[in-house]
């Protein structure tokens, strides 16, 4: 008996080729879509905060720091410039005065949910040039890979 058309054996793919393919696409993709950022007057570190802020707030610095992965006085300067530009407002913990927690301002979420919009438009163009197989191939992929990632 052959294989059907088509079918894949585990032993034909080369995963490091895959990993390696996968990475230089998801960097392209990314760069693609951020030109829309620069509508929004902040930079790629300063939205993504803005969006752990938002969707992990209120929270403080320390622990917004670690899930960006910087040092504290990396991201104080960042949170600062969204204090001073009115995206951000800190609030002193009501059971620990010491603990400062940062939260999202109306602006604040406006700002993001621009950015988002203009990264989701870029991603549906690119999404518009490709046929009806092709795109459900790419929703396939993508139903595959959400829960990897979502773990």
């Amino acid at each position: 008996m052959g294989r059907a058309p088509g079918a894949v054996r585990a032993a034909d793919i080369d995963r490091h080729a895959l990993a390696d393919r996968l990475h230089s696409l998801a960097i392209h993709l990314l760069r693609r879509i951020k030109r829309g950022d620069d509508e929004s007057g902040l930079s790629a570190p300063r939205l993504s905060a803005l969006s752990v802020i938002i969707y992990r707030g209120p929270i403080s610095l320390t622990e917004l720091a670690k899930a960006e992965g910087v040092t504290a006085p990396t991201m104080t300067r960042l949170v600062q410039a969204l204090v001073r530009a009115g995206l951000v407002d800190r609030n002193v913990n009501k059971t620990d005065n010491r603990r400062v927690l940062l939260r999202t301002t109306a602006a604040g979420r406006q700002t993001l949910d621009v950015a988002r919009a203009n990264r989701l438009a870029a991603l549906e163009e690119l999404l518009r040039r490709l046929d009806v197989e092709q795109a459900s191939i790419v929703e396939r992929a993508v139903s595959t890979l959400e829960p990897l990632f979502r773990a």
